[in-house]
């Protein structure tokens, strides 16, 4: 009796580096909680109309610090407005201002961080001077300083955001820079007469884009605090328009009488800030090469 050769099995496709790190961030419940609730940030800020009860600048006097209840139940302001669907308003302000001055700071420091890693070394000594004095002032005072110096205002205060996260990301650009270029590959692009912009863009770039993945999840959790320091000021944006900063600075004069109109705008902060990093350190360890399982 003849033996019946076993069937070949299929090869396996290799994994691509994105797969791979997506089954490690689902492996990780914290950032897949993190992942879950920004998700329903943006659904909250996106139908804000749908979803919010109540206009959220509309003022009843009849309503004035009213605890939470069944028609309001996050309670209301110290002018009869809806805490809830100012909280839901508010989400828009804060997950603009983290998204549009994240934005702001990758245009201008990815690109610069190229240039002082791959470029003449001149440029690089001119541009790590004036990183490292800028990463000399505190982020939240140089965001203060800029943003009184534009006016107060939703858009300034991004753009003075923006600016002050711009030597986060021209710094670890262009420390990525520096690890990539050396790399193999690199130098065959190179040997075979690319130039050095097409080397830069089509060769380092994507190699050093998931470490600055990881840095704009963390970095955005860092401007939503900016944001509401700076609407809290009175810097950022302007009321009637909801924002959880503003929200309070109106609550600290009721503190005694009307706790919930300070707890709730903080738990949003909070949430919205804990759901960022969580995600971000997810990220990193689904990045890491290191990391194995």
């Amino acid at each position: 009796m003849s033996a019946v050769a076993p069937a070949l099995a299929p090869a396996r496709q290799p994994e691509t580096p994105l797969r791979r790190a997506w089954r490690r961030l689902r492996a990780r419940k914290a950032a897949m909680f993190g992942l879950v609730v920004i998700v329903a940030l943006v659904i909250i800020a996106v139908f804000a109309p749908l979803i919010a009860p109540f206009d959220p600048t509309r003022q009843s006097w009849a309503a004035v610090r009213k605890a939470p209840s069944a028609l309001h139940w996050f309670g209301t302001d110290e002018v009869g407005r809806d805490l809830l669907s100012r909280i839901i308003y508010g989400t828009r302000a804060s997950l603009a201002a983290g998204v549009v001055s994240v934005g702001i700071a990758v245009a201008l420091g990815v690109p610069l961080g190229l240039l002082a890693g791959y470029g003449p070394r001149w440029i690089d000594t001119i541009l790590s001077r004036i990183t490292d004095a800028m990463l000399a002032s505190p982020f939240l005072i140089l965001a203060i300083a800029l943003a009184a110096f534009l006016g107060p205002s939703l858009t300034n205060a991004m753009i003075a955001i923006g600016i002050t996260a711009t030597p986060i990301f021209i710094r670890l650009t262009r420390g990525q820079v520096l690890a990539v270029k050396v790399e193999d590959y690199v130098e065959s692009a190179r040997a075979v007469g690319n130039p050095r912009w097409r080397i830069a863009v089509k060769h380092i770039l994507p190699n050093v884009m998931p470490q600055l993945l990881v840095q704009i999840t963390l970095t955005i959790a860092m401007a939503v605090i900016a944001e509401a320091s700076l609407s809290f000021l009175g810097l950022g944006q302007q009321p009637p328009a909801p924002s959880w900063g503003s929200m309070l600075n109106s609550a600290q004069r009721f503190l005694t009488n009307a706790p919930w109109m300070a707890i709730w705008p903080g738990i949003a902060i909070f949430i919205t800030v804990l759901s960022f990093n969580l995600l971000g350190d997810g990220l990193r360890d689904a990045f890491d090469p290191r990391e194995r399982g």
